[in-house]
Parts: C-alpha cells; structure tokens; sequence
C-alpha cells in the first residue's frame, strides 16, 4: 500500500487512536489534538472500527461503486479478440462503434498495446557446429580514430576529438572453438571484406582448422560480386543472416561487446595506433589463455586438440 508522505495517520497510526478513544476513554477532542487531526477523522476511524473491525482501519480504494459510463464487457472482450488479430486501433475503433481513444486506453490496461506484447515468447536457440571450421562468423564494427584521450576516459564533454574519422575492426570467429581474428582496416569496403576474408581463413588454416561456411550479415560488401567469388575460390558456402536478425549472427555480436569492454575502450589510448598495437596482444590473450563462460571456463585454443608445445608453428 502505498502512504503519502504527509500523511498523519497509517494503519497503525489509526488503530492507535482507536485506542486512546475506546480504552483510554479519552475525548474525541483530546485524540485529535494530540495526532493532529480533526474531530471529524477521529470519528470516522472510530465508527470503522466499530462497523467493520481491525479490515475498517486499511484504505479503501477511490475508484466509484457505479462506472455508468464504462465500456461494457462484451465490447472489450470483442477489442482484445480483434487486436490479436493484429488489427490496428483505427480498424478496431471502426468494427466496434468506439473511439480509437477508448480503444487505446482498453488495450493499454490489457497489455496489448504493442505488436510484441501479442508474440509468444521466443524460446532461446542455441546451436553450435561439430567440428572446428565448420562455420566462421564475420562481421564488421566501426570505431572512432583517436587522435588523443577522448571525453570516454576523461570524463570532460571539452575532450571531444571531431572530424577524426573511423577505423573498423573486421571480426571473425569461429563457432564451435570461439577462436577469433580481428584485422583494423581503413574500410568496410568490399576489397577490404575480401581481403579479411582470406586472412581469416589463412589464419585458420595454419592451425590446421579447414573453413567450410562463412556467416555474415547483408551489408553490402558481403552481397558483392567480389565477395561471392572470394567465397567460391576458398570453397566456402556463404550464408547470410536474416535482415533485421542480428542475433542469427549473435557469435560475433556477443565477441565484440567483449573486444570493447575488454580492448578498445580498456585504457585510455593516446592515439589509434596505440590501440591497434594492443590487439594482437589481446587477442592472443582471449584465444590461448582467457576461460570462455560458453565452453565452461576453457580455452578458445583448447577446443582444436592442438599441442601446446608447438610454439613455431602455433606463435609465428
């Protein structure tokens, strides 16, 4: 129950001056004077209790006995049926004969007042391929260039660095080890896409992992002519995420909050450079040596049976 601030008596506070009157026999007076009230209030309290007992010391609701002018039952009933319909307010208004105001108010106070509200929950779906190369994820994410300490790390709105322009991490990793390759470059071009794209899959195979798909979303660089002949040389299958779906390609989405939390905006960078001399270290950081939570606290690395010992190989 929820007690304005000021005021003088709560539940408690009545059945005290139920006491005072009826035990203690003191005046109706005496008690108002003495909690700050009126007479009148004390009376009230009085007569609640006599009539109804410790129920007629809680509040009672403000809402009227009588609503005349409330929308009948059926009319509501016959609003929510056609609003899971997916029927506009405008169409539903026009089909039962009451105002697109009323109408919003009914489906606000049922809950169906937004198109997701009538969706049934999404199960969660979680998949992960066999086999290590079976299907990489791409992506892209843009990030300011630095020139110097920014208001991020400064806290100071003056700090802000205008006219820089962007740099973009090109971000691969792999489904079912979560072993990652990143590559800054200039672009999102789709040269610079094709470009990553072979080094991502060179990466791979120098740890002995053969690429066979390749997931990205529907920017334009990936629906390019360049892009699907890179994909047929490699011999890889593309697939492309359904529009608008960003979790069809959650692997990358979920690695790139990591690579910001953990990378980009870890420390205060001077400069661009400074940043990008930092990734490969990290990288090297969340692929060999960082617990994954999705592989129960192991290594990206340790999914691919590699031997630990090969550091020619593994590290050059």
């Amino acid at each position: 129950m929820d007690i304005h601030k000021n005021a003088p008596l709560t539940p408690l506070g009545r059945g005290e001056l139920v006491r005072r009157v009826l035990v203690e026999k003191h005046s109706p007076g005496t008690v108002a004077t003495a909690l700050g009230v009126c007479v009148r209030t004390v009376r009230k309290w009085v007569g609640r209790y006599q009539a109804e007992g410790q129920a007629g010391l809680l509040d009672r609701s403000s809402r009227p006995r009588r609503s005349p002018n409330k929308t009948p039952g059926d009319v509501e009933a016959r609003v929510a049926e056609l609003r899971r319909r997916r029927w506009t307010g405008a169409q539903i208004g026009q089909e039962t004969g009451v105002s697109k105001a009323t109408v919003h108010r009914i489906l606000r106070r049922l809950g169906l007042n937004r198109l997701k509200a009538l969706e049934p929950a999404e199960p969660v779906r979680r998949y992960e391929r066999e086999n290590p190369g079976e299907l990489i994820h791409i992506d892209i994410k843009k990030l300011g260039r630095i020139e110097r300490t920014g208001h991020r790390i400064t806290g100071n709105r003056r700090d802000r660095t205008r006219g820089a322009g962007w740099e973009f991490a090109h971000v691969c990793i792999d489904d079912h080890s979560r072993l990652a390759y990143v590559e800054m470059l200039p672009d999102e071009r789709k040269e610079s896409a094709v470009s990553f794209l072979e080094a991502a899959v060179a990466y791979y195979a120098k740890l002995g992992v053969a690429v066979e798909r390749v997931m990205t979303d529907n920017g334009s660089c990936y629906r390019s002519g360049a892009f699907r002949k890179a994909c047929k040389s490699l011999g890889l299958r593309h697939i492309r995420t359904k529009p608008y779906t960003p979790k069809t390609n959650g692997k990358t989405e979920r690695f790139i909050q990591t690579a910001l939390r953990e990378w980009a905006y870890a420390q205060a960078y001077h400069h661009s450079d400074q940043r990008t001399a930092e990734l490969p270290r990290w990288l090297h950081r969340y692929n060999w040596h960082r617990p994954h939570g999705s592989l129960k606290a192991r290594t990206p690395i340790s999914r691919l049976g590699l031997s630990g010992d090969n550091l020619l190989r593994l590290h050059t």
